[in-house]
């Protein structure tokens, strides 16, 4: 925890020009808006780690680390980690080896009040987040696009009904099983979900405006277009 970060830049090269890049980057966006995909197009792109708050609280409580057995005893009583924890936690990720050209932070910060604590420890380690990539879809884009998700329970395959449709409606290609619509992907399921991120994270966008490193990419466009908005964004 006592690492001091510096501001670290992966150098790429351009023909004769050289260019750094400051690589610390957060991703924001709704359920649904396809930022996860991103960032991890983004990491393999750049190699550096796309850190997932999630992935962090199981490896540290696999490895019975004290932060992570400090985390676990919430967690078992269904209580939310505390933010503070949460980003000791994290700082303690992004001061590992693999993150010394940079990071990738999806799923953290969700809130105004983690982002403070997460800027405020940032701060006092002479560091800062350079980029927030706002992946911007209409929430009826977001509807359609998870209710025609469809899922084999069996094998794990995944299909949309549009872009990736199974060569026989309902079944699987790999193994023949029938394909499912996941509660998670149900239209009532996924507005629940909007409503809760416009509550709760949406407020970020205004957060990182005022801080001057928000950029915002038109992910309604396809994949491919969307990551390259992105890489633009990056190497200017």
């Amino acid at each position: 925890m006592g690492t001091r970060f510096a501001c670290v830049h992966l150098s790429l090269h351009f023909g004769a020009e050289r260019k750094d890049f400051v690589m610390k980057i957060i991703m924001l966006g709704a359920p649904g808006a396809g930022k996860g995909t991103q960032a991890q197009m983004i990491a393999d792109q750049y190699h550096i780690p796309h850190v997932s708050t999630g992935d962090i609280f199981r490896a540290n409580i696999k490895n019975g680390t004290e932060l992570g057995m400090e985390a676990k005893k919430y967690m078992d009583q269904g209580l939310l980690v505390p933010d503070e924890l949460t980003v000791k936690i994290l700082l303690d990720r992004v001061a590992e080896e693999d993150c010394k050209e940079g990071y990738l932070l999806d799923g953290f910060p969700r809130t105004i009040p983690q982002a403070e604590v997460l800027d405020k420890a940032l701060t006092e380690l002479g560091d800062e987040i350079d980029y927030a990539i706002n992946v911007d879809v209409p929430d009826e884009n977001i509807v359609k696009r998870m209710s025609g998700r469809r899922a084999c329970l069996s094998c794990g395959s995944t299909y949309h009904m549009e872009h990736i449709p199974p060569q026989k409606e309902g079944v699987c290609d790999k193994c023949g099983n029938e394909l499912v619509l996941r509660d998670d992907d149900k239209p009532e399921t996924v507005l629940n979900r909007l409503e809760v991120y416009h509550k709760q994270t949406q407020p970020l966008i205004q957060f990182y405006e005022e801080k001057g490193v928000l950029r915002t990419v038109d992910g309604t466009k396809p994949m491919k277009e969307v990551f390259d908005s992105i890489v633009e964004i990056l190497e200017k």
